[in-house]
């Protein structure tokens, strides 16, 4: 009973302070959108990597880390790749033209038909595959952990769990309405301090049933490499070349991600606030992965007959009362704060790049607003629609490797965004006709290589398509490379610091860790 009081507190906490931030009829576009340009960096870095933490990470990742160890990790910690490219390079690029959307500095770099491309690839991926995995993983993974509590809601499982998918979505899409950017930064806040604690609870006990910190060494001295060899179907030390250029997509080119820091009250908040999210980047690692790694120490690495089943096993087999219910907050605050995310985005995409450019020129404020409104209801009924497809998908093949294949499938259309925003930012003048060509070579590269290659890595994959594509532009556009120092940008020397101190850490890491 105390778990659900937990549970129900935290949704009360949520929602009252999401109406809290209720905007006025006379709100501007930019205060619902990008409120007022006025984040200071803790809401960015709490807010953006809340965003970044899904439920599947603690299903799926603490899963893998079961199975491959500390190598798992990097999947986490090398984020700080593409969260140093964005703080440095393109987010002062993105303050400076002042943009609401990144569509916006596409269209000023390579016209009108590529911006369009762009808007329209990621109004598609997010109506689709980020909100209905959002959902989908969320629900499930907390009927997984749950299913004992959650059996009130119904009897039958796949039941209860498209129910959940329903309930969840429909909380996320009433606040973001309302409240626009204002709301989803404020809720986002209050949601990574329970994942946060969600997270450290679980990790802890882990630690703890296994005897302490030193016993990772001494009980799986196995597990305690970032670096699996080059053939390792899953996790080759090769996937950091492609998981290089895929997060420039994501930190650097993904409006639910950057618009934090579009919306920032200055460059220095945007630049600390990605920083400082950065290393919160390096926790979330050690959070996800830690458990599952002293879990081999605990039961053995055939103690589970499915690694996925790692983090429910802690947490039903280990945590106290109490504890339960704000582990359960985590999972559902996952889901959330990814969603809220995603709709704002899709929000500010569609009325500013399509209904303000295409529609109604002279659109009020109001009426974008709306515009932007309805494309959240759209993006709530497609989202909740793909969430429940892949629920029936998920239980007609329970064994299929479902996060691989949805990640294969956004690689699709995210190279060709890598390729676009890397032409736009590190060449001179790349033709916009050969541009539009390269992003949709990406995706005919994919198709050829996958069925040359059909064993070959996708994060590697994606790194010979990024690249074949990108070099494609230059050579027939016949252009050039910015000169490095016009390209990186910071506000002082001491955030400048900063951030070749994050870069330093990460090399450490892979050199200790290796």
């Amino acid at each position: 009973m105390i778990d659900l009081l937990i549970v129900a507190l935290y949704f009360t906490v949520v929602i009252i302070v999401a109406i809290s931030g209720k905007q006025t009829k006379e709100v501007t576009t930019e205060e619902y959108f990008l409120s007022s340009r006025s984040l200071k960096w803790p809401s960015i870095a709490f807010s953006t990597i809340a965003t970044n933490i899904q439920g599947y990470q603690f299903l799926g990742m603490m899963g893998s880390a079961y199975l491959y160890g500390l190598a798992q990790a990097s999947l986490e910690i090398n984020a700080i790749q593409g969260i140093l490219f964005a703080a440095f390079i393109f987010v002062p690029y993105y303050l400076k033209d002042k943009i609401v959307t990144i569509t916006q500095f596409i269209k000023s770099r390579l016209g009108k038909k590529v911006a369009l491309v762009y808007s329209l690839s990621n109004i598609l991926l997010f109506s689709t595959i980020t909100i209905g995995a959002a959902l989908f993983w969320g629900a499930y993974a907390a009927d997984i952990v749950f299913g004992k509590y959650l059996s009130i809601i119904h009897g039958d499982r796949l039941t209860r769990i498209a129910i959940l998918i329903l309930v969840l979505g429909i909380f996320s899409t009433i606040y973001t309405y309302l409240g626009g950017l204002t709301a989803v930064v404020r809720t986002d806040i209050i949601q990574f301090v329970v994942l946060l604690i969600g997270g450290i609870i679980v990790m802890f006990i882990a630690v703890h049933q296994l005897g302490g910190w030193s016993q990772l060494y001494i009980k799986t001295p196995e597990m305690m490499h970032l670096h699996l060899p080059s053939d390792h179907e899953k996790l080759p030390w090769t996937h950091v070349f492609g998981l290089f250029l895929l997060n420039i997509n994501y930190w650097c080119a993904n409006q639910s991600v950057i618009q934090r820091s579009l919306a920032a009250k200055s460059l220095k908040h945007a630049q600390i606030g990605l920083i400082v999210g950065g290393l919160m980047k390096y926790f979330m690692a050690i959070i996800i992965v830690v458990p599952g790694i002293a879990l081999v120490g605990i039961l053995g690495q055939n103690g589970l007959s499915d690694p996925d089943m790692a983090f429910p096993y802690l947490v039903n087999t280990y945590l106290p009362m109490g504890a339960k219910g704000l582990v359960l907050c985590a999972l559902f605050a996952s889901l959330m704060s990814t969603v809220d995310s995603t709709f704002n985005s899709l929000a500010t995409l569609w009325s500013i790049d399509i209904y303000k450019e295409y529609i109604n020129k002279n659109a009020t404020d109001l009426q974008t607003i709306n515009a932007g409104k309805r494309a959240i209801l759209f993006g709530f009924t497609t989202g909740a629609t793909i969430g429940i497809i892949l629920l029936n998908l998920k239980f007609s093949n329970p064994d299929d490797a479902f996060t691989h294949t949805l990640n294969e499938l956004r690689y699709y259309i995210n190279c060709g965004i890598v390729v676009l925003i890397c032409a736009a930012i590190f060449l001179v003048a790349p033709k916009h006709k050969i541009t539009l060509v390269a992003f949709f070579a990406t995706i005919i590269l994919q198709l050829i290589l996958k069925f040359i290659f059909p064993d070959m890595n996708y994060f590697v994959r994606a790194m010979w398509v990024i690249l074949i594509s990108f070099f494609m532009i230059k050579l027939f556009s016949k252009t050039k490379f910015k000169r490095i120092k016009s390209l990186i940008h910071s506000d002082s020397n001491q955030i400048k610091k900063l951030g070749l101190g994050m870069l330093i850490s990460l090399i450490l890491l892979h050199i200790i860790f290796h």
